[in-house]
């Protein structure tokens, strides 16, 4: 009886019902695509944080910042003039990137603690090559006579003769090739060659990025020489997104050995075992680990800037509140129209009562009613959703992520900041992503919860009404 009366009625109103379903319709396809805009946006974040810090790094471990490093960190380059040598001449310097490292027991220290899944160390490094000659001067005696000054020492000048120096500026990154799954080369994928091997600890083999093996003209089987050790290209690795972390990486043992850093690292990258517990993980190091900065990828997000971030400020605070407002309001239209049909179907509920039906009843039908208009109106906002966030995925609108400058200690420990802003500085860099909104099964569950949600609060105005009715008030209006 109450499917019958139901399917009825909602056949004879069917105006009225589409009017109520379109209402929540709109509020409902609104928040799906609020929502898949916004998990699109997190996608594109998570994409641009990729390249400083790599799959499954939750968070790096670095040196606390200390006072300058003072003049007796900066390189110094001594060459010797001799006579009428002019052969070239050369000198290399590999430094610690940000002059700054940790004992390499801290990795299994931070490994121990409460929370880490695992935990690796690398070393960033920066080498500059100076290489070039000096060119002797000719004297020439003034006047072109054999004239002497007192004292017997030749009248005369230096004419010609210089000196003609390159400066080769580029980073190493020694990483642990014992566990593949963290490190800096994780922003990266190998695109030609092989990745280092398990058993290549102290192995004279290096990783060259692509776009620094373009510019050198490395490929597979090249060799590159860092003060005095040549090493063997066995791979050509290119960053998913961004800048590299470095331009060529080696094993971190040879890397400690050519930076005379000996058992000490100065990133440490961490992850979780819980990813919903970073920042409790997080708190841990700190406090059990002193004398160290934790940065998360949520530290790093914060540095994102552009239409990016504004994006999805915007998704997140305008968006869903105006989602929430149109929300409230096609729940409250829906609830005022049902229970204005209750009021022009009084003849027919004091004619049920009359007969026998109780107010709850009357009620149940009531809510019944609207509960189907609800669910109709979430098929038709998931369909109009749907279709809103296909158009936002084919158009792929792109966004511009810029990712400030900061000091070397973060993800990637630096990457291949250079020298212009100073040892262990990165440089800001700017990339484009491309916006998708893919819509998840939370957000479709979420939509029909909501359709649920707007017909149980129609009907309760409209049950509301209709239990308030009398049967010898009811038959005495006219419809």
């Amino acid at each position: 009886m109450f499917f019958t009366y139901l399917r009825r009625e909602l056949r004879r109103r069917r105006k009225a019902a589409l009017v109520v379903a379109s209402g929540l319709a709109l509020g409902i396809a609104l928040v799906i695509v609020v929502n898949s805009v916004s998990n699109g946006m997190g996608k594109a974040q998570d994409e641009v944080l990729q390249s400083l810090y790599g799959l499954g790094t939750d968070m790096t471990v670095t040196k606390a910042a200390s006072a300058s490093t003072g003049d007796a960190q900066r390189p110094r380059f001594r060459f010797d003039a001799r006579g009428d040598d002019d052969s070239e001449q050369s000198s290399d310097r590999v430094m610690v990137q940000g002059f700054q490292t940790l004992p390499a027991s801290t990795v299994t220290k931070v490994g121990a603690q409460s929370g880490v899944s695992d935990a690796v160390g690398g070393l960033s490094l920066q080498v500059l090559k100076v290489s070039g000659q000096f060119t002797p001067g000719q004297f020439q005696q003034n006047g072109g006579g054999g004239g002497f000054q007192r004292g017997g020492e030749p009248q005369g000048e230096v004419k010609g003769g210089g000196a003609d120096f390159d400066v080769n500026n580029y980073s190493v990154y020694g990483t642990d090739v014992t566990e593949p799954a963290l490190g800096p080369l994780t922003s990266s994928k190998i695109t030609s060659g092989r990745t280092f091997k398990a058993t290549e600890t102290d192995a004279k083999v290096a990783v060259a990025d692509s776009a620094y093996a373009k510019q050198k003209k490395y490929k597979v089987g090249s060799t590159v020489t860092i003060k005095g050790v040549t090493f063997e290209v066995i791979g050509i690795a290119t960053a998913d997104s961004g800048d590299s972390a470095a331009d060529l990486y080696i094993p971190l043992k040879r890397a400690q050995t050519l930076g005379d850093a000996k058992d000490k690292v100065t990133t440490i990258y961490v992850k979780a075992a819980d990813s919903q517990k970073i920042d409790g993980v997080k708190s841990t190091i700190r406090k059990n680990v002193p004398g160290t900065t934790v940065t998360t990828s949520a530290d790093l997000a914060d540095t994102v800037s552009g239409s990016l971030s504004t994006a999805s400020s915007l998704a997140a605070g305008v968006g869903r509140w105006l989602s929430l407002a149109v929300l409230v309001a096609a729940f409250l239209v829906a609830g005022l129209l049902t229970s204005s049909a209750v009021s022009r179907r009084v003849r027919e509920f004091g004619t049920l009562k009359a007969l026998g039906w109780r107010s709850g009843r009357v009620t149940r039908q009531v809510v019944g009613e609207a509960v189907v208009n609800g669910l109709v109106g979430g098929g038709l906002g998931i369909a109009l959703g749907l279709a809103g966030a296909y158009a936002v995925t084919a158009v792929s609108p792109s966004l511009e992520a810029q990712l400030g400058a900061g000091t070397g200690g973060g993800f990637g420990g630096g990457g291949g900041g250079g020298f212009p802003g100073g040892p262990g500085r990165r440089t800001a860099k700017t990339l484009e992503v491309a916006l998708t909104a893919p819509v998840s099964v939370t957000t479709i569950v979420l939509a029909v919860g909501l359709a649920v949600a707007g017909g149980l609060i129609a009907g309760a105005f409209g049950g509301w009404r209709a239990s308030r009715l009398r049967p010898a008030d009811a038959l005495r209006r006219v419809e």
